[in-house]
């Protein structure tokens, strides 16, 4: 505490200044702070304010993110921080709560943007994605930047966000720092790009490039993502006999501690069927020992076909660069290798080369974990449903889902931790709903299992649903146990096919609506992992009916109130 005079002498000194003085005066006591103790204070040569801290350039600009898992997410958080630190006004935003007519009248716009899956933006960012390929979108005033987040081991790398970064261009926009790609190990990146905005907006930044397009990060071979190396130790089918299903319960060791958190998924490149690889050098005739180059590396022709890269399910993109290779009328479709070139076959075993050098990588398969760091040590568990369709009569099966089913014990695989920001466990004294009917009971298992390790205080309420009790109640002994010993404090069931009319858990919540909006209203927070379509549209469906019900409000105020929910992370999907 300052004695009287001084305490005067600062007050008035405060109150005299202006904001910029206010600022240097900050940074000035922040250096004498750091200089060694017993130091002489350097009042000698002091700059003068005006020249120590300039005002920014740009005195407010808007972030905005588009989101799967939360790194986008946490990077404009992180950059919106630094941004308010150097004096400028920050708007964040999540792009599915952007205003979109608010786009035209922007000045700096800057937004951070993940790719999933087959190139495609987030499910958060997809009204922003499809608002900006609108041709009468006229963005004349618009300053810009674009951050995207992605995966090289998928073959539309950062797509969602080059897309986005052209469209606004496209519609007048100014783009004011270069695109920016980041690989999964995206922390540099993401800083050196932080670093070159802040530059620009307080008028540092001198580079004429930033007004090009250009691509960069150029994506490494290195991701930094860690991999591990693992065994299996049990793989069961959950379904019984008479089940129409095959669910397999996977437990896979690792000889070091596996890092990952309940919420979490676990990341694996599975491998086409031996059959498959053979069949197709058998039909080309080309020599499978062959050595071909391959991102860089070098990898036997069976082992390219086996191991690397897409056979089974080629996209449209890739058989149309077949039919231009071998010069054929093919119409656009989804077809796997083997059968394109039984109907249109390659000349000879030099032209399916050509037609390898075409071909994409395996692209990673998520699977939610099933299993808990502080309950299953040295350990990750999945829940992995048989996927199998029908083509032209024909039945097949997952290329994943297949190989993860057939593994046996003490067969070996790598996998990765994918970080799920978004599905993260409350403070251990919250309560939970959880909705998880099939496999999406995976990480529900998780939570309990970590809840029940650590002794969390709140209470669990688990709705679990499937065809038949008999036959499909998956973890049936686990979640019982869970239940007598208080762990989970209920859990309702719904089972369609055991009555006449179909009864799936959105039906069991409604019955428990009331005691729902109570605890909903008590601060639980409420979890739905499963299938995007209808499953989760229905649970939502059916929030906002108990919500309107029981919270006495009209359709636009139980709207708002769930998206309150998401807002403050209460409400949180992982749905596939």
């Amino acid at each position: 505490m300052l004695v009287e005079p001084k305490l005067k002498t600062l007050l008035d000194l405060v109150q005299s200044s202006n904001r910029e003085e206010l600022i240097w005066i900050n940074g000035y006591l922040a250096g004498l702070l750091a200089q060694p103790a017993g130091s002489a204070p350097a009042t000698a040569a002091l700059p003068p304010p005006a020249a120590a801290t300039a005002a920014p350039a740009v005195q407010k600009i808007t972030i905005t993110y588009g989101t799967e898992t939360g790194n986008s997410k946490k990077l404009a958080t992180d950059f919106a921080a630094q941004v308010k630190k150097a004096g400028i006004m920050a708007k964040l935003v999540s792009l599915d709560q952007y205003r979109l007519n608010d786009l035209a009248k922007e000045e700096y716009f800057f937004t951070i943007i993940s790719t999933q899956g087959d190139g495609e933006p987030p499910a958060t960012a997809k009204k922003f994605y499809d608002h900006v390929q609108q041709s009468s979108l006229k963005l004349g005033q618009l300053k810009y930047g674009v951050l995207a987040l992605g995966d090289t081991s998928y073959p539309l790398f950062c797509k969602a966000g080059e897309e986005v970064d052209g469209q606004l261009t496209l519609r007048g926009g100014q783009r004011v720092v270069p695109l920016r790609k980041c690989d999964t190990d995206y922390e540099k990146e993401a800083l050196s790009w932080f670093t070159e905005v802040l530059e620009l907006l307080s008028g540092q930044h001198t580079s004429p490039a930033a007004t090009v397009v250009t691509n960069a990060v150029v994506p490494k071979k290195n991701t930094g993502r860690k991999v591990y190396a693992g065994a299996v130790l049990g793989n069961v089918n959950l379904n019984d006999r008479g089940s129409s299903k095959e669910t397999y319960h996977i437990e896979i060791g690792a000889e070091e501690d596996i890092d990952y958190l309940p919420g979490d998924a676990l990341g694996v490149i599975p491998e086409n069927p031996q059959s498959t690889a053979e069949a197709i050098i058998a039909l080309t005739g080309i020599n499978p020992t062959r050595t071909l180059s391959f991102r860089n590396e070098q990898y036997t022709v069976f082992d390219l076909l086996k191991k690397k890269l897409n056979i089974v399910h080629l996209p449209e993109r890739v058989v149309k660069q077949y039919a231009q290779l071998v010069q054929q009328d093919i119409p656009e479709t989804k077809i796997g290798l083997l059968n394109l070139l039984k109907i249109y076959p390659v000349r000879d075993a030099a032209q399916f080369e050509e037609v390898i050098s075409l071909l994409e990588p395996i692209t990673p398969r998520l699977y939610s974990i099933a299993s808990s760091p502080a309950a299953h040590s040295g350990e990750v568990h999945l829940t992995v449903a048989l996927d199998h369709f029908s083509v032209n009569g024909e039945k097949h099966f997952g290329l994943c889902s297949r190989f993860l089913s057939e593994l046996q014990p003490d067969a070996t695989l790598e996998f990765y931790i994918h970080r799920n920001q978004q599905f993260r466990l409350p403070a251990p004294g919250k309560d939970l709903i959880m909705i998880g009917p099939g496999t999406g009971i995976a990480p529900f298992r998780s939570f309990l299992a970590e809840r029940d390790a650590a002794g969390a205080a709140g209470r669990n309420w688990l709705f679990f649903g499937e065809q038949h009790f008999v036959s499909d109640f998956l973890y049936q002994t686990e979640l019982q146990n869970w239940l007598q010993t208080g762990v989970l404090t209920r859990l309702n069931l719904a089972f369609s096919r055991d009555q006449q009319y179909k009864i799936y858990v959105q039906h069991r919540m409604l019955e428990q609506a009331a005691e729902l909006w109570q605890w909903i209203e008590s601060g639980a927070h409420i979890y739905v992992c499963g299938a995007k379509e209808p499953m989760s549209r229905d649970v939502e469906y059916t929030l906002l009916q108990i919500i309107e019900r029981f919270g006495a409000k009209d359709t636009q105020d139980a709207i708002s109130y769930l998206d309150k929910l998401k807002e403050e992370g209460r409400y949180l999907k992982d749905v596939y």
